[in-house]
């Protein structure tokens, strides 16, 4: 296949991944195809639906190392759905009685793309897909190469997503310093909330690297600095079984004998009881435009709160959440040997003229490779199963019980 132009674009929620895979993919078209080039489209399906495009200069090719030295993404995101008619009408993006996708593939065409890659979830994979779909229908080849990003790392059938790892780093880092707050006041709680709608992966993870950053740490108890106050607690996920009035009980113990508590709660845990609880009051919780529940309106970390103060005889409560801190993070050495590998394939594979979403996948032996589009979906959910997670619950002391439903 003859690839004349290549198209990049970036989408969703940020993850520290984003500016390292927009240097590496132009990195790996530099060694291979240097004539090849290279446009972005800015803040995602926004710019390609508004036509604002970057056309990726010499300067930035002789450069494009530098952004694997940054987080967040050069080019932008944004949070569009193709399919939501009526939320791109009323944003302007386009006109009462046009078709999104339509749209967005006309705009593909004349600007004369011949691969799109989309670094994304599996929102934004899947829809360039449809885009790929509606091109070929119309007689225009499009082929889109895909990378999998989501610090929630819930993308079937992907073992691993970009910047997930990194994200669940920087959460205990963040955790480092909230936790020391513990001794801002008598028998203190603390919340720390983490991202996750519908998967505890980010959440788990970070608990794991803040124990073995606890476990590597020199205590000095004779002044009151002991590593139990220093610890976690707790954990809530979306995929366990909520015991509010059973930990309450353990947790009591430890506010009792420690003077305080910290608990790591993911952000999608009790969403069903507190959804349920507003409705209750005949309150509908907003929405955003993928139909999923504003989590920030109904703020989890607020209601966690409230059902855990009182119960454990709190004095002061503190509720903080490391999401913006730990998606925008620049990549970490395992982030950036994941991104290299999947970069490198991602251009092999459009030169090849193949398409599809670069990952290691679980149901052909975990090999990196393009895995078809129809197969790709969210909400993985992590699994509570696994023997690390079980030692991290032990070493809190927390039972782990299956949610009837996730």
């Amino acid at each position: 296949m003859t690839v004349k132009r290549v198209a990049l674009l970036t989408a969703g929620g940020y993850a520290p991944c984003l500016s390292s895979a927009v240097g590496g993919l132009i990195e790996r078209y530099n060694e291979l195809v240097p004539e090849v080039e290279i446009i972005a489209y800015k803040h995602g399906y926004w710019g390609l639906l508004s036509g604002e495009k970057i056309v990726v200069d010499e300067e930035v090719r002789a450069k494009a190392g530098l952004l694997h030295n940054y987080g967040g993404s050069p080019i932008g995101n944004s949070r569009v759905k193709l399919t939501n008619t009526a939320d791109l009408v009323k944003r302007g993006l386009i006109k009462e009685g046009e078709n999104a996708l339509e749209v967005a593939a006309n705009k593909l065409k004349e600007d004369g793309v011949d691969v799109l890659h989309t670094i994304g979830g599996d929102d934004t994979n899947t829809t360039a897909a449809d885009l790929a779909k509606y091109l070929h229908d119309n007689d225009y080849d499009l082929h889109v190469v895909g990378l999998p990003k989501t610090i929630d790392n819930d993308i079937v059938p992907i073992r691993q997503s970009l910047g997930a790892m990194t994200a669940a780093e920087q959460t205990s880092v963040f955790a480092q310093n909230i936790i020391a707050e513990h001794g801002s006041n008598p028998r203190m709680l603390i919340i720390h909330e983490i991202m996750g709608r519908a998967c505890g992966y980010l959440t788990a993870q970070a608990a794991e690297y803040y124990q073995q950053w606890h476990a590597q740490q020199e205590w000095l108890p004779g002044i009151g600095h002991k590593a139990e106050r220093w610890d976690v607690h707790a954990v809530f996920l979306p995929e366990m079984s909520l015991d509010i009035d059973g930990e309450a009980e353990r947790l009591k113990k430890v506010m009792d004998e420690h003077g305080c508590v910290n608990i790591f709660l993911s952000e999608g845990a009790g969403i069903p009881e507190i959804v349920a609880e507003m409705q209750s009051r005949g309150e509908e919780p907003e929405k955003d435009p993928f139909g999923h529940v504003k989590i920030d309106k109904i703020n989890p970390g607020q209601w966690f709160a409230k059902q855990f103060a009182e119960k454990l005889g709190a004095e002061k409560v503190m509720v903080q959440k490391s999401g913006y801190f730990s998606r925008s993070a620049k990549a970490n050495a395992d982030d950036l040997r994941l991104i290299k590998s999947m970069t490198d394939l991602a251009v092999q594979v459009s030169l090849e003229g193949g398409s599809g979403v670069i990952g290691h996948d679980e149901d052909n032996g975990n090999v990196l490779r393009a895995i078809e589009f129809d197969r790709i979906a969210g909400h993985k959910a992590f699994d509570i199963s696994q023997q690390w997670f079980g030692d991290v619950m032990d070493r809190i002391g927390q039972k782990v019980v299956p949610a009837e439903k996730h």
